[in-house]
């Protein structure tokens, strides 16, 4: 993990953020720039501390592999996250395709925690992710992964101690997270809606 500047937060030391990646009129989402910002906002869970959350940056890291080796694949077709997935699924291929579905409920799962502790300051990080957890990745998740989730989710640091490795000024800290997380729900909602058309499924 890059070290935090002095005056600074965590958000300067990564390469791209959420909020900084295009959509154009018709909410197509620019496929490097996403990979960019999702590899970016794995490194928060290295804030996290624990070896516990392995397991999860892996999955999230497998995933982005998938959708960024059918971009190297075919570039030309893949300028959008929804181009990448309809012109994959017309090969009758459906790997990075389901990489990205893996992909934006890893991420959902992510948001809807950091959603869930900046909107109640009393709640730990631990019940913030147990949550969402529940949510979105363990309905998926066989009996075998969700041990394994479920430990990392009792991993989690104390809340304070937590925003304190994000930066010692609290406000920028708080500001800066809340607008990562807004930037990052914009581009959930648009995927989850895009990904449950049928044009976009393979089964």
């Amino acid at each position: 993990m890059a070290a935090i500047p002095a005056d600074g937060t965590w958000f300067d030391t990564i390469n791209k953020s959420f909020a900084d990646v295009p959509i154009n009129a018709e909410n197509g989402i620019s496929t490097t720039e996403f990979l960019e910002a999702a590899e970016s906002l794995v490194t928060l869970f290295d804030v996290l501390g624990s070896a516990a959350f392995t397991p999860v940056k892996n999955d999230l890291l497998g995933n982005i592999k998938k959708v960024r080796e059918r971009q190297q694949a075919a570039p030309a077709e893949s300028e959008t996250l929804q181009a990448l997935v309809l012109n994959e699924l017309k090969t009758g291929k459906h790997v990075a395709t389901e990489g990205l579905v893996w992909l934006v409920r890893g991420l959902d799962f992510t948001v809807q925690a950091l959603r869930h502790n900046i909107d109640n300051s009393s709640s730990e990080l631990s019940d913030s992710f147990r949550g969402a957890y529940g949510n979105t990745l363990k309905p998926h998740h066989s009996w075998i992964v969700k041990p394994v989730f479920s430990a990392a989710m009792s991993a989690t640091p104390y809340r304070k101690d937590f925003y304190k490795k994000l930066g010692e000024d609290q406000a920028k800290v708080t500001a800066e997270l809340a607008k990562e997380v807004a930037a990052l729900e914009k581009v959930i909602a648009i995927l989850k809606a895009f990904q449950d058309t049928k044009p976009a499924q393979w089964k």
